[in-house]
């Protein structure tokens, strides 16, 4: 079973991204948000925060 994982872009849609998964033969199975952190210096300190999300895929390769 192959697999690979798709990332929704920041200038596409989520369904722009499953058209594109389904052109190249697979099937999402699963969907992820990873975090995306930042590090910003307050009063001296540094300061890690969130800024933002990734929306990845994980596709199954279709066997027809």
């Amino acid at each position: 079973m192959s697999k690979k994982k798709f990332e929704v872009f920041e200038n596409e849609t989520i369904n722009d991204c499953l058209e594109r998964m389904e052109r190249e033969g697979y099937t999402p199975v699963k969907r992820m948000e990873v975090p995306i952190f930042s590090e910003q210096m307050v009063n001296g300190k540094v300061e890690i925060e969130p800024t933002g999300r990734k929306i990845v895929f994980e596709g199954k390769l279709n066997t027809n």
